[in-house]
């Protein structure tokens, strides 16, 4: 499919006719979180889940279904009915990534979901731990260049944007850092606190608490600018790779085919609670931004994203059985 008929059909997904009403009777509504517990997308989940709960007086659920960089947990929601009933909090990597990444999908990323919105993003940090010799993005150069291959970065696991993110660093700084791929981003996070690895690439809600203890310092932010919450960390491009940018995202998107009635009355009810001063506390504390967008605008990212993460994991070779 080409990035152009993609598009009209993620747009298709979110404008065609309703062909039933909006929810819901009193069938509980799933939202699939599909990885471990604990983390960003089970947080989002939960709390998000909690609010529309609450505004749209029905119960809403949530399942892990961890595994396969949430290919698992994506294919129940990719094969449920269209009614509403059943959501996933899905990553970027799921929707934009995993498509180009693994030999074989359980279903097809362009095709299979209808995007509601986004709910949260934010640029990956580049991360060390506290004891480590490096003090600067350039240290970090410095060092990978006099022992190729011989600095370890962890990740949540292959494929994710914490392995690709670490790739394109490598790419844009033409060094060699070893990757080591964990199941969760909690077991790479505690590999590199505990000396296992030296640091790794993640978005700021998984290591923000260790920064501010001093377990892990962060020596750069994959973004155009500064993160308030982090004054004092320059960005990537600001230590040298100019133009340097990475970053993540959590969505809400439901099955294919979904009525635009229900679409549109989801995303309503999720931006209402994005907005609240709660969940806005909640989350903008951890380095993340609560975004909101429109089904039509969060379907075109997704492609533009698709191709960008396409040509990345096609230069580095990557491949997942």
């Amino acid at each position: 499919m080409t990035i152009a008929a993609a598009a009209t059909l993620a747009l298709a997904l979110v404008t065609s006719p309703a062909t039933a009403q909006a929810p819901y009777p009193d069938k509980p509504v799933r939202i699939i979180a599909p990885f471990a517990p604990g983390g960003l997308a089970d947080v989002l989940a939960r709390a998000i889940g909690e609010r529309l709960a609450s505004s749209l007086g029905q119960p809403f659920v949530v399942e892990n279904r961890a595994g396969a960089g949430g290919n698992i947990g994506a294919d129940v929601v990719a094969r449920a009915a269209p009614d509403g009933h059943t959501l996933l909090l899905s990553s970027a990597g799921i929707l934009t990534i995993n498509g180009s990444l693994y030999e074989k999908m359980p279903f097809d990323p362009a095709t299979a979901f209808a995007p509601v919105t986004i709910l949260a993003d934010m640029p990956m940090l580049l991360v060390v731990r506290g004891d480590a010799p490096m003090k600067s993005v350039t240290d970090l150069i410095t060092a990978a260049q006099k022992e190729p291959g011989k600095i370890f970065f962890g990740s949540p696991g292959n494929g994710t944007t914490g392995h690709l993110g670490l790739e394109s660093f490598k790419h844009a700084a033409k060094i060699d850092i070893a990757h080591v791929p964990y199941k969760s981003a909690a077991e790479a996070v505690t590999a590199a606190m505990g000396g296992q690895t030296t640091g790794m690439f993640d978005n700021p809600p998984t290591v923000m608490a260790q920064i501010r203890a001093g377990g892990l310092r962060a020596l750069g932010v994959a973004a155009k600018a500064r993160m308030p919450q982090l004054p004092d960390v320059p960005t990537i491009d600001e230590a040298g790779l100019k133009g340097f940018e990475a970053s993540s995202w959590f969505a809400l998107v439901a099955p294919a085919k979904t009525p635009a009635a229900i679409i549109e009355r989801l995303h309503d009810a999720t931006v209402q609670a994005l907005q609240t001063p709660e969940m806005q506390k909640r989350f903008t504390t951890t380095g993340a931004r609560l975004v909101g967008n429109r089904p039509e605008a969060f379907a075109q990212q997704i492609v533009t994203e698709r191709a960008q993460w396409d040509r990345i994991v096609k230069g580095a070779g990557i491949r997942v059985q």
